[in-house]
Formats: structure tokens, C-alpha cells, sequence
């Protein structure tokens, strides 16, 4: 039987690593087979070009946007889909939603561009359930500045992350049956039974 995969989403300190980590913890408490991977990286390829994209700022979007479905092309390969071939549920963190809000709404690469490396590096594989962490971009830098999480994109500014965040929005609002939109400013405990919960409605988790 076919695994399922988990993809979560959301801007800069919305909690993804932290969640991501319960919510497969939890999985694997209730008995089922999981994998936890992150997005760039979660092969050795992928990993490589992960270094390359955090070590160093000023891509052209269209290029940075290519570097990443690279790096999603070999996770995907290498990693996602032989488990959930063999069974395992997969809870990645990030994964092409990412790339559009990004690249596409925050950087203002061609959506259609995004389309044609989708199609071309996934065909038509596509996260069974995404769960978008949301809270105002000011909290979120926040949060991730007190954690020491700051990275090249705080750069660019909040009038980035609010683009970042709108799209991020607007595809949870054209995909309603795949994304579940949770409200990251509740205490961690309360995030992940909502999560969970998006589990056990959607997908049948225990």
C-alpha cells in the first residue's frame, strides 16, 4: 500500500522544522511507517545544491528557481517516492508550494516558467496533503530572528514575506482539498492536533 506524503508549508518562523518534526513523532507513536526530509536537500544531490543556493544571495529568480527543481527532482527520486512506494509516510518540509511563493509571488519569476519545471522534473506528483502554517509576516521574523534563524531572504524585506505570504494564501484558497490552513500563532501544542487532525480527516491517520 502506497504511503502518504505531508508537505508543510509556510514563511519564515511559522514553526515548519519544529511542527514538522512533532507531526512525524506522532505519526510513528500511532504506528505507521514515516520519513521526515526537508526541502532544499533530503538526498545527497539535493543537498549539494542546497549548499550552493544558502551560500550565497543575488540569483536571477528564474535561475534560483531552476536550482531548486534540480534539487526537488533528485529528492523526489532518491528519496520521496521509494518510500512512499514501499509504504512509509513522507512529512517534508517545503516542497514546490514553496517555490511559487518564493520565486514566483515574492521574487516575480513567470508562473509559467514554475509550471514548466513542475511538469517537466514531477510530472503530475503532487503532496496528498499540505499543511500551511500561517501568521502575519512581522511575527513570524520575529520569531525567527529570536531564534538565530535568519537568512539571506530577510534581505529582501517584509514587503517580500508579505508577497510571500499572499501567495502562499492564494494557492491554499485555488487548492482547497489539499492544502489545510492552520493558524500558527496558537501555542505548539494546539498546532499539531490541529494537524493531526488534518491527518485523520484527509488522509485516515490514525
Amino acid at each position: 500500500m502506497r504511503g502518504r506524503f505531508i508537505s508543510l508549508e509556510g514563511g519564515e518562523g511559522a514553526g515548519k522544522s519544529t511542527q514538522g518534526r512533532a507531526l512525524a513523532a506522532a505519526l510513528a507513536r500511532a504506528g505507521l511507517p514515516v520519513l521526515r526530509t526537508r526541502e532544499p536537500g533530503g538526498s545527497a544531490g539535493a543537498e549539494a545544491i542546497r549548499a550552493l543556493l544558502l551560500g550565497r544571495g543575488g540569483w536571477d529568480p528564474v535561475a534560483e528557481m531552476t536550482l531548486h527543481f534540480a534539487a526537488r527532482r533528485e529528492h523526489w527520486a532518491s528519496t520521496i517516492a521509494p518510500a512512499l512506494q514501499a509504504g512509509i509516510w513522507v512529512v517534508c518540509d517545503r516542497f514546490f508550494d514553496s517555490t511559487l511563493a518564493y520565486q514566483v509571488g515574492g521574487q516575480g519569476a513567470p508562473r509559467e516558467t514554475w509550471a514548466a519545471l513542475r511538469a517537466a522534473t514531477l510530472g503530475e506528483a503532487a503532496p496528498d496533503l499540505t499543511l500551511l502554517l500561517d501568521l502575519p509576516v512581522a511575527a513570524g521574523l520575529a520569531r525567527a530572528q529570536a531564534r538565530g534563524e535568519v537568512n539571506r531572504y530577510d534581505a529582501l524585506g517584509q514587503g517580500f514575506h508579505e508577497r510571500v505570504r499572499a501567495s502562499f494564501l492564494a494557492q491554499a484558497a485555488e487548492e482547497p482539498a489539499r492544502f489545510a490552513v492552520l493558524d500558527a500563532t496558537r501555542p505548539a501544542p494546539e498546532v499539531l492536533a490541529a494537524m493531526l487532525e488534518a491527518c485523520r480527516q484527509r488522509l485516515g491517520a490514525p
